[in-house]
């Protein structure tokens, strides 16, 4: 019996560590060669000298098992380095079919306290580096489906945040970078579908270099798997780079300890017309000013109530804890 990815080729983008192992190592079991990429610096925040021994170390645990992988230690969020990772897929294993976005780093302050470069820095790594890397493989699959007059294989999963969709007040840089995201995932699952090519997004909750600070007080079991576990993510990944994902597009899901969340776009609350030809200030006073005193204290466009969902709850039960997941 075949495995669902083999014969398939991934890039996994900050799979020396965290996730992205956990990502790298679920794709190759289900039978996909792997080009692990990890620039490798020490520190979450980007700090460090880059490495080429986190990359190089995962691939070696996968050929290992016996599956197939080399390293990349290139920076995704330089453009041209994303293009020679892209281009070492092809060059090592004929062809390009899974894409999985995860590299990333944290520079956590307060809007009023955040400096540009901590501003910068963090939205080069996330929303450029998807971007970087998302831009030359879809010229390869392009290229791939005109040469064969039809649609082609090909998956890209992005990874965003619930610290977008709860607007995590301490984080204004990474819920940006992870918002802009979902932008780029689904605007690319429509401009690519004729290709052959779906595009997804997943927000994480996992116990790794990134939120060891944020899950310092939560223990891992005695026994069983760590409810915070990376191991809780890979799956998804894998099923959403399968086959068996074909009509799954432009979806965002949220993904943690034994649990999958299928987010709902957004929807219109509400709806206003003018009595007049264009709205004056004193209309929209008497419209808006009653609607909003009726909502609840608090509510914003923010959807803090993911954080509240766990495996075995409903979801029209969750309640929102008091800081974000990841």
């Amino acid at each position: 019996m075949s495995l669902p990815l083999e014969g398939l080729t991934a890039i996994v983008t900050g799979a020396g560590r965290g996730l992205g192992r956990a990502e790298a190592l679920e794709l190759a079991r289900l039978g996909a060669a792997v080009v692990v990429n990890d620039y490798g610096q020490s520190g979450r925040d980007g700090s460090g000298a880059a490495s080429g021994t986190p990359a190089e170390e995962v691939a070696a645990e996968i050929r290992a098992a016996g599956g197939r992988a080399v390293a990349h230690t290139g920076d995704v969020a330089d453009h041209e380095q994303a293009r020679v990772l892209v281009e070492s897929a092809v060059t090592e294993f004929g062809k390009l079919d899974i894409l999985v976005n995860n590299a990333g780093i944290l520079r956590d302050r307060m809007v009023f306290s955040m400096s540009e470069d901590e501003w910068d820095s963090v939205v080069r790594v996330h929303l450029k580096g998807h971007f970087n890397t998302t831009h030359f493989a879809s010229v390869h699959w392009r290229a791939r489906s005109k040469a064969a007059g039809g649609p082609v294989y090909g998956r890209i999963v992005n990874t965003s945040s619930e610290a977008f969709l709860a607007g995590s007040a301490g984080q204004p840089n990474y819920a940006a970078a992870k918002g802009g995201i979902v932008g780029l995932t689904t605007s690319t699952a429509l401009a690519l579908v004729k290709y052959g090519v779906t595009a997804n997004v997943i927000c994480p909750r996992a116990r790794t270099r990134m939120t060891e600070d944020v899950f310092a007080g939560l223990t891992e079991p005695d026994e069983g798997l760590d409810p915070l576990a990376p191991a809780h993510v890979a799956p998804l990944v894998g099923y959403l780079a399968s086959p068996a994902a074909a009509h799954v597009n432009g979806q965002l899901l949220v993904v943690h300890g034994g649990m999958v969340a299928i987010v709902e776009r957004p929807r219109v609350a509400a709806k206003f017309d003018t009595k007049q030809e264009t709205f004056s200030y004193d209309e929209l006073d008497a419209l808006l000013t009653p609607h909003y005193a009726d909502r609840p204290k608090g509510e914003t466009f923010a959807a803090v109530e993911v954080l509240g969902l766990k495996r075995g709850q409903d979801a029209d039960t969750a309640v929102s804890p008091a800081s974000p997941g990841r």
